[in-house]
């Protein structure tokens, strides 16, 4: 079985031999193969040089043999297609290139060029799809509406990100303008990612815990259903929602095939609450990669006897890969899944 069938039947909830495993996008970061790059080149030129993506969406897999590759590019390329523009601030953290505050300037925000701006994902696929062949699965991916909708009005990183929830709860109707924007604007960037040889795609809803239970339907889990029925079912679909436990109906009634679980949950537990057609992702603590080698295979070792005999897991992360993340701990990951029985 290729690594591509063995990650696509676990997405289907069909037997595989042991369970796919793959890490959450700038797995590469890690590397120093990467950093080598990132020497010569900033992070945005990175994602918008074909050439250069393509290489670092590679690397991890070259390195670890990983059953599934995930397009290294970034959720905030969408505000740039529709013409918000962004950078990173030289002591961290994202700045966008202005704030969304009125009507009008969501309003402006331009569907029609996205295609062509972002023109450059697509090419990063095909480089990266003939390069695998059909032995590696390579899966794309976008932000939720909900999670990029936060950018947009915060003005970039934040510590709380206080603007959507409060455009959500003072002017619904300003509120649903934006995000309904964005969920064209994600469903058209993740159709052209299949069109370019995309075998999955993967939603981040990477702020969806910062939301009430009671809210997170309306505010994000409803968009990414729309989402993934514009989809069609052409390519299985997995659904991070980081610190969303109380919304485990919302987030099946999306539709996805696949949940990402970060490590807040016990996983066989929330395998429990799922229906037995749907997939799981996840769910080791990013930090233990700082840790040891003994410590990562010991609790990889955990969480793959706790799932043992379940359809439908692909080994990951909780969450994205520390930067600092060691190379032996990564590697004892990789070796502890690929000879689990």
């Amino acid at each position: 079985m290729t690594n591509r069938q063995r990650f696509l039947n676990a997405c289907r909830c069909q037997s595989v031999d042991r369970p796919p495993f793959w890490l959450m996008r700038q797995a590469g970061r890690a590397l120093p193969e990467y950093r080598k790059l990132k020497a010569d080149h900033d992070f945005l030129e990175l994602v918008r040089t074909p050439e250069l993506a393509a290489e670092v969406t590679l690397q991890p897999v070259r390195r670890f043999d990983f059953d599934a590759a995930i397009l290294f590019s970034d959720i905030l390329v969408v505000a740039e297609g529709l013409g918000q523009g962004y950078k990173f601030r030289d002591g961290g953290g994202i700045q966008m290139s202005f704030e969304l505050r009125y009507p009008e300037d969501i309003q402006a925000l331009d569907l029609a060029g996205l295609p062509e701006k972002l023109d450059y994902i697509p090419h990063t696929l095909q480089r990266v799809k003939k390069s695998l062949g059909d032995q590696t699965a390579l899966i794309g991916f976008a932000g939720s509406p909900w999670t990029i909708a936060n950018f947009m009005l915060e003005g970039g990183s934040s510590a709380d990100f206080k603007h959507a929830r409060k455009l959500f709860y003072n002017r619904p109707d300003v509120f649903s303008m934006l995000v309904n924007k964005l969920t064209v604007a994600v469903t058209r960037l993740l159709q052209m990612q299949i069109l370019a040889g995309a075998d999955a795609v993967q939603i981040f809803d990477s702020l969806g815990g910062l939301l009430p239970q009671s809210d997170f339907p309306v505010a994000s889990g409803n968009w990414m259903k729309q989402i993934i029925a514009e989809l069609k079912g052409t390519v299985p679909v997995i659904v991070f929602s980081k610190d969303v436990h109380g919304n485990w109906d919302t987030l099946v009634e999306t539709g996805a095939n696949v949940l990402g679980i970060d490590s807040g949950m016990r996983l066989a537990d929330v395998r429990k609450l799922l229906p037995p057609t749907m997939g799981v992702q996840g769910n080791l603590d990013p930090f233990l990669l700082l840790t040891t080698p003994e410590k990562v295979a010991a609790e990889t070792n955990r969480i793959l006897t706790d799932m043992r005999g379940a359809r439908g897991h692909i080994f990951n992360l909780g969450h994205g890969v520390p930067p600092d993340a060691k190379l032996e701990s990564l590697s004892a990951l990789a070796e502890t899944v690929k000879n689990f029985k």
